[in-house]
């Protein structure tokens, strides 16, 4: 029997790819239209909701917990498991090198504090909820993160803009993949305890290795350069984004690495996206127009949504 997905934030980051990868997989995807659609009537019959929605940051304090709340409403009369997309704010500014799902949670800012307060709410509440949680993400598509926004931007112009310690690692996800792990969780979720939070293990790397990266997939020498903060330090009495940008300051400067230690048991048939594939999915075509670089996978899989003229053919 088919089963249905409801996407909550379809046309963010890793909604859309949410909604490619359980599409892909012969799932009913229904996107959610906070325009014309009621949360309850539009989850009724769905197995999954797909929490991906994501407000401004200014706007967390205030909309996260009415949002959670609309949510584990609906999952409790519904009876659908939700899968959240969790990010690194809950370990906290002091977290350690190695990030499992055994690593003690200890948010030092409100975004941390927001999170850590939502997953508790579901925990609480009973609802059947899966915490796919990762580090930032590289996407197929500019979708105006940290990658897009900044590292990659000028390319163009052969530079490389990194936001932190050149030699400090730095935890990444694929967003491609991390769909495609969503799904083969959500295929399970009823063999998963109520409460499960599972780590993706993606990509570990230096600004300099992932310079290394952008420099081999774009045959072309680029200038690595550290971003300076003091813009945002300036802008923060009057913009209200940078004083939530300014708290996350300290992933780029605090090794650490996503591990997991379920991932591989729970998901044995996962084939994560080599790290050059997943670079050349995520360029744009204006790199550089006369040096476009085919790129061919090594085995069959799920096409890469939104891609340039970089990413490899399937």
């Amino acid at each position: 029997m088919t089963k249905t997905v409801l996407i909550l934030g379809a046309n963010g980051r890793f909604g859309r790819n949410a909604a490619a990868a359980f599409s892909w997989a012969n799932w009913n995807v229904i996107r959610f239209d906070r325009a014309t659609d009621a949360l309850p009537d539009a989850a009724w019959g769905a197995d999954i909701i797909v929490n991906a929605w994501n407000p401004a940051y200014p706007d967390w304090a205030k909309l996260v917990p009415q949002l959670t709340k609309q949510i584990i409403d609906t999952a409790k009369d519904t009876g659908a498991t939700v899968l959240i997309p969790g990010n690194l704010y809950n370990y906290g500014a002091d977290m350690p090198a190695e990030l499992n799902e055994a690593t003690q949670h200890r948010p030092t800012g409100p975004l941390g504090e927001i999170r850590e307060t939502m997953e508790r709410a579901y925990k609480d509440a009973g609802v059947r909820t899966i915490v796919l949680r990762a580090g930032d993400f590289i996407d197929t598509s500019a979708s105006g993160n940290w990658y897009d926004k900044v590292i990659t931007a000028k390319l163009r112009k052969r530079f490389v803009d990194y936001p932190g310690d050149l030699d400090t690692p730095h935890s990444w996800a694929f967003l491609h993949d991390l769909a495609d792990a969503a799904v083969m969780l959500a295929e399970q979720a009823d063999d998963l305890p109520d409460f499960f939070d599972i780590n993706f293990p993606g990509y570990t790397l230096t600004a300099r290795e992932l310079h290394h990266a952008l420099e081999q997939v774009t045959e072309r020498q680029l200038a690595l350069r550290q971003m300076p903060w003091w813009p945002l330090l300036a802008a923060k009495p009057f913009w209200p984004m940078a004083k939530p940008l300014l708290e996350t300051r300290y992933l780029w400067n605090t090794p650490h690495s996503v591990k997991s230690k379920r991932f591989a048991d729970l998901l044995p048939d996962f084939v994560p996206t080599p790290l050059h594939d997943a670079i050349a999915a995520s360029l744009q075509g204006n790199v550089d127009p006369d040096r476009i670089v085919p790129r061919l996978s090594g085995t069959l899989r799920r096409p890469f949504n939104f891609c340039c003229p970089y990413s490899k053919a399937t």
